[in-house]
């Protein structure tokens, strides 16, 4: 039985010595696994490292293409949005050169008010043409400003009219053409003491009839238009009268134009040739006809060519004549000169 127990704590003796000799012998190889382990996590983490560079380029690119297509589709929709802009406004454009194409018909509806004072405004245009129709629109014209920095639409915004301008035209715009034809009624009409105003049509097809005007020459640089309808009311009726100015100035150019109702008033405005108007002889001629500068008459009368005198004829070829070889003179003779003797049938003649 000893024996036994002897042999059962020897046998578990050398287990227990195996068993714990065992892990000594397995432990050296355990840490090694682990030192590779660790080894290899390094290298694992280059690579993942380097894996999610890649893919983060990869990302990169993807979002570029992404957000260049987003750019091309929104490019291509401002080009259509450019292209429909541009077909509007092509329509647009159209729309307005359809509308420019009645011009004619504005024109016709528009009426020119020439000699208005200076001081006029648009109410007072309204009230003075309100009576024939609706009126569109007014628009002032010939206006000097007081300042050469001021343009005229200020000038007439802030009433800054040069002290020399005396007079202003405007266009007056109606709704209907039989209104505007109606206007022309006030025509020659006095708006104030001395200005009366010219009223016509502003269509360019309106002729001028040239057989019932005259046209005026040399006036001076100030003349009203009243001071020259004055001048030629003694002819006949005066249907207007036309000084042409300066658009800067306002200052007469020195010619103008006069329109009479008949004819007849144009005969008797020709006998008014260089008659004296503000201190100058006014010329006054037909509509048409060329002016011809009246040639100087010589004061003293031209004698008869027999008559001329010698001198002057003498002097003239000495001038204009050309002059040759002058000949030698004669050698005088030693001999010492004798009387002459003279036949008796001719010494009675000589007495």
């Amino acid at each position: 039985k000893e024996n036994k127990k002897r042999k059962r704590t020897e046998e578990a003796e050398k287990v227990s010595e195996e068993q714990s000799s065992s892990p000594a012998v397995q432990e050296p190889p355990v840490k090694a696994k682990k030192a590779r382990k660790k080894e290899l996590s390094k290298a694992e983490a280059k690579l993942a490292s380097r894996e999610s560079a890649l893919e983060q380029a990869d990302e990169e690119e993807k979002q570029k293409l992404f957000q260049n297509k987003v750019k091309q589709k929104q490019r291509a929709s401002r080009a259509v949005t450019k292209s429909v802009a541009n077909s509007d406004t092509g329509s647009a454009v159209k729309q307005r050169k359809e509308t420019k194409v009645p011009d004619e018909t504005v024109n016709r509806r528009t009426v020119f008010v020439g000699n208005l004072p200076v001081d006029c405004t648009t109410q007072m245009l309204k009230s003075l043409f309100k009576e024939y129709g609706a009126i569109k629109s007014i628009r002032f014209r010939s206006l000097v400003p007081a300042e050469e920095t001021l343009s005229k639409k200020l000038a007439a915004i802030k009433h800054k009219v040069h002290p020399n301008a005396k007079f202003i035209n405007a266009y007056v715009v109606f709704k209907e053409e039989c209104d505007a034809i109606n206007a022309l009624n006030k025509n020659g009409t006095e708006i104030a003491s001395g200005f009366h105003i010219r009223v016509d049509i502003a269509s360019k097809n309106s002729s001028h009839d040239n057989k019932r005007s005259v046209f005026l020459g040399n006036l001076s640089y100030d003349i009203s238009n009243d001071a020259v309808r004055e001048h030629f009311s003694v002819c006949g009726g005066v249907v207007a009268v036309r000084v042409v100015r300066d658009r800067k100035t306002g200052l007469g150019k020195g010619f103008g134009y006069v329109l009479f109702e008949n004819t007849d008033a144009v005969h008797l405005a020709l006998k008014l040739n260089n008659t004296d108007l503000m201190g100058r002889k006014v010329r006054v001629k037909r509509c048409g006809e060329k002016w011809k500068a009246p040639q100087k008459s010589l004061d003293k009368s031209r004698a008869p060519k027999d008559r001329v005198d010698t001198a002057f004829k003498k002097k003239r070829c000495s001038n204009d004549s050309f002059i040759g070889e002058k000949a030698n003179p004669l050698k005088k003779s030693s001999k010492p000169k004798g009387l002459k003797t003279v036949p008796r049938h001719k010494a009675g003649k000589n007495k």
